[in-house]
């Protein structure tokens, strides 16, 4: 068992790909409103525990731990690929493409300059909802006999 990882093998592939895929979306949805769109932080988070709960990962430590590496992976992709975007679209290039071409500094002053204190406040908001929902989790009914 790879950290507590549930039996279920699909369990941290499904993790990966779905923080792919909405980095991915989040991504086109701020380069179309030209904005960083920074509340989709929480719905990461919320979407990551329902990746969970869906393959049956057990709560616990090992659930938080694998959550908050899944929303620092959305966090750091999307930022970097809206940067990339914005720049890749001033030279022709997607997204994808400009951000192989711009170095770690260079987005990473982009970054620093598009993040307001509320778009970090909203990312902090998002980390602790999701360490949360990766501690807890559905817990059965008590029973009634």
């Amino acid at each position: 068992m790879l950290l507590g990882l549930a039996p279920r093998w699909y369990a941290l592939p499904l993790l990966l790909l779905g923080s792919a895929g909405f980095a991915a979306a989040w991504m086109l949805l701020a380069l179309l409103t030209n904005s960083q769109c920074a509340w989709m932080a929480l719905v990461g988070a919320a979407d990551i525990a329902l990746l969970q709960r869906l393959s049956g990962w057990p709560q616990g430590v090992c659930r938080a731990i694998w959550a908050g590496a899944a929303q620092a992976l959305i966090l750091i992709a999307t930022n970097v690929l809206i940067a990339a975007g914005h720049i890749g679209q001033e030279m022709g290039l997607r997204p994808w493409e400009s951000a192989l071409k711009i170095g770690a500094d260079y987005a990473w002053l982009l970054i620093r300059m598009a993040t307001s204190h509320m778009d970090a406040a909203l990312y902090g908001l998002s980390f602790v909802l999701v360490i949360w929902t990766g501690l807890s989790g559905r817990r059965p009914a008590p029973s009634a006999q």
